[in-house]
């Protein structure tokens, strides 16, 4: 797969580029026809063709298919170059195409009968990582490989053609060839077991318009994905013979496709970290709407350099917005949808693709060429300008339309939240409820010490006469302590992580609701043994789950309520499991990476808001812990302040319980 994923990449750069190279000579209109012709080429038969190849692809040997298509481009695209006809290129496009329809269902159908199911997340993962990650290796090879073309003809005439696209056919050719060798060794790949058959493109789309039309988030997903396709189409359209008017050759052309991949692998990997208190939803949106502005730049600065770097940020935002628009329809879309969902986009995107390229290229040539005049300085102002243009402000209408859509914020002000996730905090500041009460959570991992602590805090604040309520999650209220004995049933193994997540919200709003601000009203002092923020650290960081969802539920279920003060023991997982005594619950037998997790997320909580939170080492000895704790309560005790009393570890002897 990474062989032929190479194969494919290489056989685009090259058959636009010897496109545009045999028509060099012509006239500016007829060169932007020659490339768009060679895009609607290769995506023609998917769309006219794909139902009818999936049929013949459930009827034969998977690996003999597989083997016999590579062998079949093999010969087709190696006839390319020695051929060196416009024409043929076309002709050899559309019967590449076709043979790909015979291939691809094939191999879909073998991965996951090579693979076991519980791996075949990481397969596909992998299969997503070949298949675009040899894009760049291909775009670096091709113009490596038109480097080394043009050296070679200033030595001997090239035999393939007048140009170094040939030389890099033959290297695509031999890609094929070594494809159907590598599968052909493959003899454990197994025989048909049932079908694969491919619904019609257009059946797919009406299927698919039906759900979205019911769906606001994913019609937002869709719309703003196929404007980033439309988008994207404009600039593939054109992107040849505008390398071509920069004075970039194919080297150049190499490069710049190789820059949008570099800008896709860097949004998708550092775009979500740097900006992951943002709502993902809203950043879908601003992703696709940053790259309008950016799209009108690549088209018009007139510096092949400039355009190299603009290409990279324009990347980011596609890779910023296609990983967040996948991730959320397989989270917001059930099971039994989701795999028509995905089949409904990848049709549409393909026939918006088709339409956008076979748009572009005559819109480009019916413009033509225009030298404005600025006083002595000329600028040249063409069809690919022009396409780029559109497509950028395309980009922008589309991303507008998408937030309107999505947006999970409303009311909140896009200025303030965008700068709160740039300084690295979850939301814009909020003011805390008014109540006449002290409300104090302690948190931590499993065997942490907080428990002990916060029993240890409510005997001293009891002792200087103070109204305590102390509590606990899960489990103050007669449902919490039904939800409780689900929860950490060490035999549920089954629970989702979403399920989880909303008992915990459940739990807690009774809690909030009938222990915590009846207590906080009446004047009383609340000390909760774990709060909101063991939800964003165990279900968002420890489950992975979205802590903007986690966030907003439980904001929703506790009414906004947030402590005066928040007390974490920050005791490392490998010391605080090691506390732990007799049988573990559910949460206390997931691995140490999922505490890693857990303990990094409550740092970073803490980090995010120091004036509401105390951080005390857990691995110090007990009675140092609870003077710190004791120091800082004393600070936001209402009158009157008590005073430094003996250590109150000696009342409780036998306490052991490190919680």
């Amino acid at each position: 797969m990474s062989v032929c994923s190479l194969g494919d990449w290489l056989n685009i750069l090259a058959l636009t580029a010897l496109a545009a190279n045999l028509t060099q000579g012509d006239d500016y209109r007829v060169q932007s026809l020659a490339v768009g012709g060679v895009f609607v080429a290769k995506m023609l038969p998917a769309v006219l063709l794909g139902p009818l190849a999936g049929v013949f692809a459930d009827r034969f040997d998977r690996r003999l298919t597989m083997f016999v298509a590579d062998l079949a481009r093999f010969a087709v695209v190696l006839s390319i170059p020695f051929v060196n006809s416009y024409q043929w290129v076309i002709i050899a496009t559309v019967l590449v195409e076709c043979i790909n329809l015979f291939w691809v269902p094939a191999k879909d159908a073998t991965v996951p009968n090579l693979v076991p199911k519980e791996q075949l997340e990481s397969a596909n993962r992998l299969n997503l990582l070949v298949t675009y990650g040899s894009a760049p290796v291909a775009a670096m090879l091709f113009a490596a490989l038109s480097v080394a073309g043009d050296l070679i003809s200033t030595i001997v005439p090239f035999p393939a053609g007048r140009d170094a696209t040939g030389l890099a056919l033959i290297v695509n050719a031999c890609a094929y060839l070594v494809s159907a060798f590598l599968i052909f060794t493959l003899r454990d790949i197994p025989k048909r077991d049932g079908a694969i058959s491919t619904p019609s493109v257009l059946k797919q789309i009406v299927e698919g318009w039906r759900f979205v039309g019911r769906n606001r988030l994913v019609r937002g997903l869709v719309i703003g994905m196929l404007g980033a396709f439309a988008a994207g189409g404009a600039v593939v359209g054109v992107a040849k013979i505008y390398v071509v008017t920069l004075g970039g050759g194919d080297a150049a052309y190499g490069v710049v496709f190789a820059a949008v991949f570099v800008g896709m692998a860097l949004g998708m990997f550092f775009g979500l970290r740097l900006l992951r208190e943002l709502s993902r939803r809203r950043l879908f949106g601003l992703a696709i709407t940053a790259a309008g502005p950016v799209l009108i730049a690549i088209a018009l600065v007139h510096n092949l350099v400039i355009v190299v770097m603009l290409t990279v940020l324009l990347g980011a935002c596609a890779g910023i917005a296609w990983i967040i628009g996948y991730t959320l329809i397989g989270l917001e879309v059930e099971d039994g949808l989701r795999g028509r969902t995905f089949a409904f986009l990848q049709s549409t995107a393909r026939v918006t693709l088709l339409l956008v390229v076979a748009m572009a290229s005559p819109l480009a040539a019916l413009f033509g060429v225009h030298q404005l005049r600025l006083g002595e300085f000329g600028y040249r102002f063409d069809g690919t300008n022009l396409v780029l243009v559109v497509g950028g402000a395309l980009a922008m209408t589309v991303g507008l339309l998408a937030l309107r859509h999505m947006d999970d914020r409303k009311g909140v002000s896009l200025a303030a939240d965008l700068i709160a996730a740039v300084r690295g905090e979850r939301f814009p500041a909020e003011a805390a409820e008014h109540v006449p009460g002290l409300f104090v959570a302690f948190e931590g991992g499993e065997g942490s010490g907080k428990t002990t602590q916060s029993r240890l805090i409510a005997i001293w604040l009891r002792d200087q006469g103070y109204d305590v309520v102390q509590t606990r999650e899960p489990g103050s209220t007669k449902v919490g302590m039904r939800l409780r004995a689900i929860l950490l049933d060490a035999a549920e193994r089954g629970l989702t992580a979403r399920a989880e997540a909303l008992l915990y919200a459940a739990d807690r709003a009774e809690h909030v609701e009938k222990v915590i601000r009846p207590a906080l009203y009446r004047g009383s002092l609340v000390i909760t043994d774990r709060y909101v923020d063991s939800s964003l650290a165990y279900q968002g960081a420890g489950r992975a789950l979205d802590p903007e969802d986690v966030s907003k539920i439980n904001a929703w279920a506790t009414g906004g309520l947030v402590p005066h003060l928040t007390v974490l023991i920050d005791t490392p997982p490998q010391v605080g499991l090691t506390r732990l005594g007799g049988a573990v619950d559910r949460i206390e037998a997931e691995p140490l990476e999922f505490h890693e997790r857990v303990r990094k997320e409550f740092r970073a909580l803490a980090a995010a808001a120091p004036e509401r939170y105390l951080v005390v080492d857990g691995t110090q000895p007990l009675e140092v812990i609870t003077r710190q704790i004791q120091d800082r309560i004393r600070d936001i005790l209402p009158d009157p302040v008590p005073e430094e009393t003996e250590d109150v570890t000696g009342t409780m002897p036998a306490i052991r319980d490190w919680g």
